[in-house]
């Protein structure tokens, strides 16, 4: 694929290389030269200096022919205008913004943009790691919305029903792994100890099986 990468700062650089190693085509369009040294010494792609707004920069970065676009500067408002540019001018649908303020982030959904908010999603999975041990996020979607969650089945769960552990909403069985094999379940599998139990649920959705797990452990 050929992909521009708009801004060549610590996620720039980190994106703009993995998608090198992974064999693409890159080009990273960055207003400050000295942000090239950023990127490791073995990187081969093409660099701009100039500004991503400006018609001719995107020509010489290839924009009519880009499979996609990454717009990953600090400036929200830069990053909305160029993705909302690839999209409605050159037609580029591959298009995905970082949102660096989450106080902007109404800015980027306008546009109903495909967006990360690294502030936001880093700060929830810290909060996850740090005072929840026992829910293991392994998965995330989005910004964090939706997460795949994992946790070993207390024993005092055993011989019970999924159905009574997770919540009606906002949360979905995936998998149940019992003595190494894993099925998919209903909300009618009965329930053993130490099964490794794989759901998809929002944040919410995961604060009602934590709750719930928690009140049959001190029941």
């Amino acid at each position: 694929m050929n992909i521009i990468v708009v801004g060549c700062g610590r996620v720039g650089a980190e994106l703009a290389y993995r998608l090198f190693q992974k064999g693409h085509k890159v080009t990273v369009i960055d207003q400050t030269a000295a942000a090239f040294t950023n990127l490791p010494n073995d990187f081969v792609g093409l660099t701009i200096e100039g500004e991503a707004t400006n018609q001719n920069v995107l020509h010489r970065a290839g924009i009519e022919s880009a499979n996609g676009l990454a717009a990953v500067t600090k400036s929200d408002p830069l990053n909305a205008v160029v993705s909302h540019i690839a999209r409605t001018v050159y037609g580029i649908n591959n298009v995905v913004v970082r949102n660096y303020d989450p106080k902007l982030r109404d800015l980027l959904e306008i546009f109903n943009l495909q967006l990360v908010g690294s502030s936001s999603w880093g700060a929830q999975r810290l909060e996850e790691l740090i005072a929840h041990v026992e829910l293991r996020a392994v998965f995330s979607a989005g910004n964090g919305e939706v997460e795949i969650y994992e946790f070993s089945l207390p024993s005092a769960w055993d011989g019970r029903r999924l159905g009574e552990l997770l919540p009606t909403t906002n949360c979905t069985p995936v998998s149940i792994t019992r003595a190494g094999s894993a099925i998919l379940p209903t909300l009618d599998t009965e329930l053993k100890s130490n099964d490794i139990i794989l759901v998809g649920a929002t944040f919410d959705g995961i604060e009602a099986v934590r709750k719930q797990l928690q009140v049959k452990a001190e029941a």
